[in-house]
This record gives C-alpha cells, structure tokens and sequence, in this order.
C-alpha cells in the first residue's frame, strides 16, 4: 500500500471523527446534555459503581476532568456520589433516578444518529470498517507505552 494512500486514510479518520463529535455534540446538546456527560452516563448504566478513578481510567481521562464533569451531573441531579465503605477517601458513582431515564433517552438519540450517518453505508462496508477501525485501533495500543508516549521503533 503506497504511504499517499496511507495518509488519505489518516486524514480521512481525523476529519470524520471530528465532524461526528461535532455532529453528536449538536444532536446532544437539543436533549440538553453534551457527548461527554453522555459517556460517562452511558458507561455509569454499564457499570453502575465505579469509583472515580477506576471511571478515569476507563474512559481515558484526567481525573481532574472528570472531577468537573462529574460535578455538573450531580449539580444536575443525574448522578450521585456515596463513600464507598471498604474506602473512605473513594466515592463510587450511581446514575439517580433522573439520571437512568436521560441515558434511557439517549439509546433513541445514539440509534438515530446511526441511522442518519450511516444510512447509504451498506452493511458490507460497515462490517468491512468495523474490522479496518478493530485492526487499527488495536495496531495504536500496540505503538504506545502504558504512559501514552509513542514507542520507538
């Protein structure tokens, strides 16, 4: 495969990645919530009980970042903090009431916005993707180090 070809390729993923955020920022932002509240909510139904940092480590955050975000969703109701009892210095995380009915919600949105984007896609080149984006994901993993620093070759 030429490198010019190699390049497109890149270019490709960082532009559509950042139109799809921005697109799913939009689409979020009409149910008055934003893509980054959205994942933590998202993950928080998945794995209900997280501690704050095991949440940062899995969602690939600073914990400071995520501190604020985490904040505004219990300034908002959607999430609540309780001391976790083997730990007194950790908080572990539950979506209140309020918080699994707007996750609930956001299952119809993320569905129409698959739908929306990948409507002319035929499942072929999906599934074709979905390996491509698998291989390159996991080929990323395997060029850095625990600490996000590019290996040397």
């Amino acid at each position: 495969m030429s490198l010019d070809l190699k390049r497109k390729l890149i270019s490709q993923l960082v532009e559509s990645s950042r139109l799809l955020r921005n697109y799913i920022d939009h689409r979020a932002k009409a149910k008055g919530t934003t893509r980054a509240q959205w994942i933590v909510l998202f993950r928080l139904r998945e794995q209900e009980g997280l501690s704050q940092v095991d949440l940062a480590d899995v969602l690939e955050l600073q914990p400071i970042s995520l501190v604020r975000l985490l904040d505004r969703l219990v300034e908002h109701g959607l999430l609540e903090r309780r001391h976790d009892p083997k730990d007194r210095r950790a908080n572990r995380l539950f979506l209140t009431p309020q918080g699994r009915q707007l996750v609930d919600d956001l299952d119809s949105l993320r569905d129409a916005i698959a739908t929306d984007v990948l409507d002319t896609v035929s499942t072929e080149a999906i599934e074709t993707s979905l390996t491509a984006l698998r291989d390159i994901k996991e080929r990323i993993k395997t060029l850095s180090d625990p600490s996000g620093h590019v290996a040397a070759k």
